[in-house]
């Protein structure tokens, strides 16, 4: 992607420092400073970014465009759907009603939502806050994308969901489902006749003066509203509309840094909830028979280089988010930014263990190893979950894949230890027993993975094919009744996109064939006998999907 640089290559930054000691702050500012302006170009989607100790702010900066096309740089006061940590403003909601004597969270949902169909099981109120009821999740649905642009009220949105089969019986496993925190939202409106847009408002923003909090609107004019961006195959394109009411008590709230302090000094004294349903929020819970899972209540438990930590992230259309607090420093680490194309979480996280002291491992101190040193590694690993992942090599660097997702490079610390990019996950390779084994350590937490005979993806090699070929096979291609496939070409490269996603570049393995980088996926045309393309396969994780050309 080429850069276009905006103000003489100055980086556009608003910056706020209070209340730190000017010795302190030196010993790590320029070190973030550095990363951040690296993380995020000027000329780009933007970041807002805050930390601070014992509840006070010491640094607070902004980066990069708040809108792309009107040339406004990112305040620290523009506004952000933070998607996914709405969920703790929900949790907290229901914990405050239980306070009240108003629900408990061991009550069956259907004392609250008498006709929904549990399936002859018993579906509590602390099921949908862990993510264990099994329900299944709508935005895993196929049909999700194309429903996200249409208004709809929460009893429509839980008819979308709730006959589907369940996933396993309450309890029993974790998984992350954002149905439940519909059910949670309208449970809250069940319970105190009011809407739950109304009730976080009277019940959280205002009380906390969290003045640019609401839930979320496409329609309403929000004053420093960030716009929302994704990154496509040559530069950024404007984020997919969304209608708020589609990720409701799940993912719709709207926020910036500055609130988000506010709202986590709020959690840690106690102002709306007691210390007691705090401490159940934020150390994760068990299931059924005893197993420990780091999903609390709106909140999960987390690792930042040793350290414990308290965080939720989020990721919605144009925005992904992250915040993270470390109780035993008492550091508060948020990021916010308007693009769905970065990993938040990590940048959050490594800016998190500069903050405490314990940083985490750069790519940039990364060793130079012999190709025999990184071929021993080679090869697929699986995991206990059932996950494979597959390591392999090309031109002398390591990749690390797991099945059915994209490659990430692997850069090498020791001989046998390796990281990510953010060097927020890592690999730590072993043999034993005359098998390679692999620990994958994030958050925290290690999971094994011992090698296995499954054969990697083979590696694709890509041909080049003639202006006039590709432009054969443009054109829409149905694969679902809501789901459209659209095949466009522009300066001899070839692109596809489904509905309602960003679209990703074709690369051609024989003339009517063509596979996908980003994910393990095939697309192959058909032709009549006159030579004109008539439909396609998708082939991915398995499956094989046809699509019939109806434009």
């Amino acid at each position: 992607m080429k850069s276009k640089t905006l103000i003489k290559s100055i980086v556009i930054i608003s910056f706020v420092l209070l209340n730190f000691p000017l010795a302190s702050a030196q010993s790590y500012l320029k070190e973030i400073d550095a990363y951040l302006k690296a993380e995020y170009p000027s000329n780009g989607p933007g970041f807002s970014f805050l930390i601070a100790k014992k509840g006070k702010p010491i640094y607070q900066k902004a980066f990069g465009m708040a809108n792309m096309e009107s040339n406004i740089p990112m305040s620290i006061n523009h506004v952000f759907e933070i998607g996914s940590m709405t969920k703790q403003f929900t949790a907290v909601s229901i914990l405050m009603l239980g306070e009240d004597g108003k629900l408990n969270l061991e009550d069956d949902i259907t004392k609250y939502i008498p006709d929904y169909p549990t399936q002859n099981k018993k579906i509590t109120i602390q099921h949908l806050l862990n993510h264990t009821s099994g329900i299944k999740s709508y935005t895993g649905m196929a049909n999700f994308r194309t429903r996200a642009k249409v208004d709809i009220s929460p009893k429509e949105l839980i008819d979308t969901f709730k006959n589907e089969p369940m996933d396993f019986a309450p309890g029993e496993k974790y998984q992350y489902n954002n149905s439940g925190y519909i059910l949670l939202g309208y449970i809250i409106e069940n319970i105190t006749g009011d809407s739950y847009s109304n009730f976080i408002e009277s019940q959280i923003f205002k009380p906390l003066d969290m003045t640019s909090t609401s839930f979320g609107s496409r329609k309403r004019i929000i004053a420093n509203r960030a716009l929302g961006y994704s990154e496509i195959e040559n530069g950024y394109e404007n984020a997919d509309y969304l209608s708020m009411s589609v990720p409701y008590a799940a993912g719709a709230i709207m926020s910036t840094t500055g609130d988000l302090l506010k709202w986590q000094n709020a959690l840690n004294t106690n102002t709306l909830i007691t210390e007691e349903s705090y401490i159940k929020a934020a150390n994760g819970s068990t299931l059924n028979d005893g197993t420990h899972i780091s999903y609390g209540f709106g909140l999960e438990e987390g690792d930042i280089n040793g350290s414990k930590s308290i965080e939720h992230g989020g990721g919605i259309f144009g925005y992904t988010t992250m915040g993270i607090y470390i109780p035993e420093q008492e550091i508060f680490v948020t990021g916010l930014t308007n693009c769905d194309c970065k990993d938040i979480s990590g940048v959050t996280a490594r800016i998190a263990s500069i903050v405490i002291g314990k940083p985490y491992p750069d790519k940039k101190n990364a060793i130079k190893l012999s190709e025999n040193e990184l071929t021993k590694w080679v090869g697929s690993y699986k995991f206990e979950d059932g996950t494979i992942r597959f390591i392999t090599m090309d031109k002398g660097q390591l990749y690390s894949q797991k099945e059915g997702s994209m490659k990430f490079e692997l850069y090498p610390m020791t001989p046998t230890d390796f990281i990510f990019e953010s060097g927020t996950q890592s690999y730590s390779f072993s043999e034993r027993n005359g098998k390679k084994e692999v620990n994958f350590k994030r958050n925290g937490n290690a999971f094994l993975g011992i090698q296995t005979d499954r054969k990697p993806p083979a590696v694709k090699t890509e041909i080049i094919l003639s202006s006039e070929t590709l432009v054969d096979y443009t054109g829409q291609y149905e694969l679902a009744p809501d789901m459209i496939l659209e095949i466009t070409t522009k300066d001899n490269q070839i692109f596809g996109q489904l509905t309602g996603q960003p679209s990703f570049e074709l690369y051609a393995e024989k003339e009517d064939s063509f596979f996908i980088k980003v994910v393990e996926a095939q697309l192959h045309f058909n032709k009549d006998n006159d030579g004109n393309v008539t439909d396609l396969v998708l082939t991915q994780n398995g499956r094989n999907i046809a699509g019939k050309k109806i434009k």
